[in-house]
């Protein structure tokens, strides 16, 4: 079992900027990745941005995302974090991290809530105009 858990959501002013982190637990199962992804109000959950943990730690975004979003991870490599800048009103929602357990190269691997087996509880990000 893989336990996640996000911190760091907020209100914010549009054009701010907010950290989210994913703290991950667990030490049978190897995790192979970390993906965001967000719910806002009446809406589907949608990808944001992932990192692939092997390898070079490669990154992947939304279109969304990119330009304005950086996940990296830190703290002995277990925390994963979503650096949000120049937010925007429409970047509200609730934001979930969630894990691979698998390993996978390549966009597609990443994009859709049926690559984790894992997922975390959320957090509100709440941008204001």
């Amino acid at each position: 079992q893989v336990q996640l858990e996000e911190s760091g959501g907020g209100l914010v002013q549009t054009g701010g900027s907010l950290s989210l982190s994913c703290s991950t637990s667990g030490g049978a199962i190897s995790v192979y990745g970390t993906g965001w992804f967000r719910q806002a109000p009446g809406k589907s959950r949608e990808f944001v941005g992932a990192i692939r943990w092997s390898g070079s730690g490669r990154t992947y975004y939304a279109d969304s995302a990119k330009g304005r979003f950086t996940i990296s991870r830190a703290n002995a490599q277990n925390t994963v974090i979503l650096r949000m800048n120049s937010l925007k009103p429409e970047d509200t929602g609730v934001y979930f991290c969630a894990a691979r357990v698998s390993d996978c190269i390549g966009y597609g691997c990443y994009d859709e809530e049926d690559d984790y087996s894992y997922w975390g509880q959320g957090t509100q990000v709440n941008v204001a105009s």
